[in-house]
C-alpha cells in the first residue's frame, strides 16, 4: 500500500511523518524530492535558485520522481511493504502547476493538467493521500518563506491546485485540518491510515 502526505509547506508533514514512524516502524518511509540521489540534489539546487527556468525545473522534479519509483517505491511495494512518502506526485501537480501559470514559454491552457499528463504513463497512484489542510498565510508564516515556494501569494495558487486535485479524486484524499493541535492532527492521520490498512 502506498500512502502519501501532502499539503502546503508549513502544514506539519514532518511532524506527522515522525509520528507515523513510531506507529509503523516496519513501513518504508521516503520523501520527494529525494535526498540520496543526484536527481534530488539537482532539484534542491533549483529550489534555491530564484531564476531557475520553471519548465526545466518541472523535468528535474519528474526525473527525480521516476528514479524514486524505480529505486524505492516499486521494490518496496513488491515486497509487500506499507510505503509512506512525504510528498509525492500531487506536490508536483500543485506546485509546478502553479509555477508554470506564469511561464511565457509554455503554451498550454491548463498547466496543472499538463503536469498530470506527463506523469500519467509511468507514475503509480497512491492508495491513500492525506492532505494536511492549512491556509496559505499560516503556511507561509510557519515555513518562514525561506525559498521561492514558501511565499504566501504563490502558496495561494498552490492551494487552489490542491483543491482541484481533491475534487477530482475524493476517494483517494482524506482532508485533515492541520490548524489543530499536533496531537489531534496526528491522531486523525493515524486513524485514516489504520482504516486504509484494515481495508486493504
Amino acid at each position: 500500500m502506498l500512502v502519501t502526505l501532502e499539503g502546503l509547506d508549513g502544514s506539519g508533514k514532518t511532524t506527522v511523518r515522525e509520528g507515523l514512524q513510531d506507529a509503523y516502524p516496519d513501513a518504508t518511509f521516503t520523501r520527494e524530492p529525494t535526498h540520496d540521489s543526484w536527481y534530488g540534489k539537482a532539484v534542491y539546487r533549483s529550489i534555491e535558485d530564484d531564476d531557475a527556468d520553471s519548465l526545466a525545473e518541472l523535468f528535474l522534479y519528474t526525473a527525480d520522481h521516476a528514479a524514486h519509483l524505480s529505486r524505492v517505491i516499486e521494490p518496496a511495494l513488491e515486497r509487500g511493504d506499507l510505503v509512506i512518502s512525504d510528498r509525492y506526485a500531487d506536490s508536483r501537480f500543485a506546485y509546478q502547476g502553479a509555477t508554470l501559470e506564469n511561464s511565457s514559454r509554455l503554451d498550454v491552457d491548463d498547466p496543472l493538467e499538463y503536469v498530470v499528463d506527463i506523469h500519467e504513463p509511468f507514475s503509480i497512484e497512491p492508495d491513500l493521500t492525506l492532505y494536511l489542510d492549512v491556509d496559505p498565510e499560516t503556511a507561509a508564516t510557519r515555513a518562514g518563506a525561506t525559498n521561492k515556494f514558501e511565499r504566501a501569494d504563490y502558496l495561494e495558487s498552490v492551494a487552489e491546485n490542491y483543491e482541484r486535485l481533491l475534487e477530482r479524486d475524493p476517494d483517494r484524499f482524506v482532508r485533515i485540518d492541520a490548524t489543530q493541535e499536533p496531537a489531534t492532527v496526528l491522531e486523525a492521520v493515524e486513524n485514516a491510515v489504520a482504516d486504509a490498512v484494515a481495508d486493504e
